[in-house]
């Protein structure tokens, strides 16, 4: 008998989740309207940082694999 109401419950629950596409692109609409979006100087700020941040870590990552590939060839 519980397994019944369970799943009883379960169907009462998925049809009052469901919503039409409509009513889902309104809400998305309506949550990206809540958002603070940056200016474009804080945007190109903000990927400049992001850029630099990637080139340092390309260049360190770089120098760890040339040296380790000197040690390797040098032990073999």
């Amino acid at each position: 008998m519980a397994k019944g109401k369970s799943s009883a419950k379960t169907a009462v629950k998925s049809k009052k989740k469901r919503k039409s596409i409509i009513q889902f692109f309104r809400e998305v609409i309506s949550e990206l309207k809540k958002v603070s979006w940056p200016s474009t100087k804080e945007l190109s700020n903000y990927t400049l940082v992001v850029v630099v941040v990637i080139l340092v870590f390309a260049i360190i990552t770089g120098f760890f694999d040339f040296g380790l590939g000197k040690l390797l060839s040098m032990i073999s």
